[in-house]
């Protein structure tokens, strides 16, 4: 009597019923695309900050409640928002056009601080004697401000275009000698009465403010806002028609997507890397003039609490797009002004880094997409 054969029945196999694949995009995800996975970063973000603020103790969402009252509560706060946002404007704007060229200039700061030494020299050397009219007085020091940073950016961009010595290096590098350089005039040059900072500017050298214009309309008394935000705005609406509406701006984003390309259509990669990086110290040394002659009105130490950096996060969060920048700025404006009631203190720090963390993360999912399949079912 023969047995009948049977085939055996596989063990079964446990595990998730779909498998996750990571494929490259092999064509540009749509425009709204980038802006949802920068919001869901920013998402992100907040919950991871809200949950080491619950495990420190914190109440998160009052802290974020608390953020929210204190940078947007009222107009007078709004105000307030709006002269921290002044200088992010122009530092993200900075970042921006040198990162749409894969220039990464984190040098920023440094060439906020010699904007800051450029626009106060024009007072305390004195090129112009106290009493010439603001009519005179803001645009030279204006000038003076750009050029100094610009100066700033230029070293760095030479020695890229010259040598092809790394950017990322020598930008922040020089942030150092910038700040060491402003440190001498204020402690030794320019001290005043053995005060680490310099004597007050002429008033014929402040920025007007709108709490300026109180005694004709009431309801403008206590504003803080300065002429520095009419710098931002116009220096956004500029940056944005050199990028997306000038022959340097299609060079520019041409040798930032590839330069072989660029460099085949007989494009000088050498004179643009110096021309940007030229203009992203500009930007950055004029955003350090608005800030000494808008608020500061003094040199000082310490006139920056981290701009230039805090520029790099804003120029990616907005996706270098330099009408962003404006939206973003006012956002981390909000977030340092209302830093300064939350304890403890570096919980605002703390929340710009892990933004930026998310962010950069958030670019693995602009190269690759998420493919979910179900997973065939064994027999």
């Amino acid at each position: 009597m023969t047995e009948s054969t049977k085939s055996p029945v596989p063990p079964r196999k446990w595990g998730l019923p779909f498998t996750v694949r990571l494929e490259k995009r092999l064509v540009q995800p749509p425009r709204w695309y980038p802006v949802m996975i920068s919001f869901g970063a920013i998402v992100v973000a907040l919950i991871l900050g809200g949950v080491i603020m619950a495990l420190a103790g914190a109440n998160p969402f009052a802290s974020y409640a608390h953020i929210a009252r204190a940078s947007f509560g009222s107009w007078g706060v709004f105000s307030d928002t709006i002269v921290k946002a002044t200088p992010l404007i122009l530092v993200g704007l900075a970042c921006s056009v040198a990162f749409r060229m894969r220039l990464w200039n984190i040098g920023a700061e440094g060439q906020f601080y010699l904007g800051v030494f450029g626009a106060s020299a024009i007072v305390l050397l004195p090129v112009l004697p106290a009493d010439t009219s603001p009519w005179i007085f803001i645009p030279v020091m204006m000038v003076a401000g750009m050029v100094a940073g610009a100066v700033w950016g230029l070293i760095p961009g030479f020695l890229k275009a010259r040598f092809n010595v790394n950017e990322i290096i020598s930008t922040l590098m020089m942030n150092y000698i910038a700040v060491a350089w402003n440190n001498y005039f204020i402690f030794a040059v320019w001290s005043y009465g053995g005060f680490q900072m310099s004597e007050m500017f002429p008033k014929t050298a402040w920025l007007p403010r709108i709490s300026d214009l109180a005694e004709q309309i009431p309801a403008l008394r206590g504003l803080t806002s300065h002429l520095g935000l009419i710098f931002g705005l116009v220096a956004a609406a500029v940056v944005w028609f050199i990028v997306y509406r000038s022959r340097w701006g299609y060079e520019i984003r041409l040798i930032g997507d590839n330069p072989q390309n660029a460099r085949y259509a007989g494009i000088n990669i050498a004179r643009n890397t110096i021309l940007v990086m030229m203009l992203s110290g500009a930007l950055a040394g004029l955003a350090g003039m608005s800030e000494v002659t808008g608020v500061v009105h003094r040199l000082q130490e310490r006139v920056s609490p981290g701009y230039g950096f805090t520029g790099i996060i804003i120029a990616w969060l907005a996706k270098l797009n330099p009408l962003a920048v404006i939206i973003v700025s006012i956002l981390f404006g909000a977030l340092i002004l209302a830093g300064r009631e939350i304890q403890p203190s570096g919980i605002p720090k703390m929340i710009q880094g892990i933004i930026l963390v998310c962010l950069i993360a958030s670019d693995f999912l602009l190269h690759y997409q998420v493919r979910i399949e179900r997973s065939p079912e064994e027999a």
